[in-house]
């Protein structure tokens, strides 16, 4: 493997796609090369957390809730059920468990 030139398809600037990047790619199964550049590749990420992950642009419906641990009204992403705790954006952070 070594260093390949790509071309981002937002800003049409080249970028370096290095050999440690290819390397992380097929560990990870990844079959495509990256499409967007580091900057473009930030950008996007944060118009999608603005979003609320809609990639387009478009708002997604938010349903008012309570939080289960610390009581503070929210809203989320999906109708609460009642079956399950629901949680606000600062709580549910904090008991994520990344295993």
């Amino acid at each position: 493997m070594k260093d390949r030139v790509l071309v981002c398809k937002d800003c049409g600037q080249e970028f370096i796609f290095t050999v440690s990047e290819q390397e992380f790619f097929a560990e990870k199964g990844f079959t495509n090369d990256p499409l967007r550049c580091l900057d473009c590749r930030a950008a996007r990420r944060r118009k999608n957390r603005e979003t609320g992950g809609q990639g387009g642009g478009g708002q997604r419906d938010k349903y008012p809730a309570v939080c289960a641990q610390c009581g503070v009204p929210t809203t989320v992403p999906f109708k609460p059920t009642g079956d399950r705790p629901v949680y606000c954006w600062e709580c549910f952070s904090k008991n994520r468990s990344y295993a």
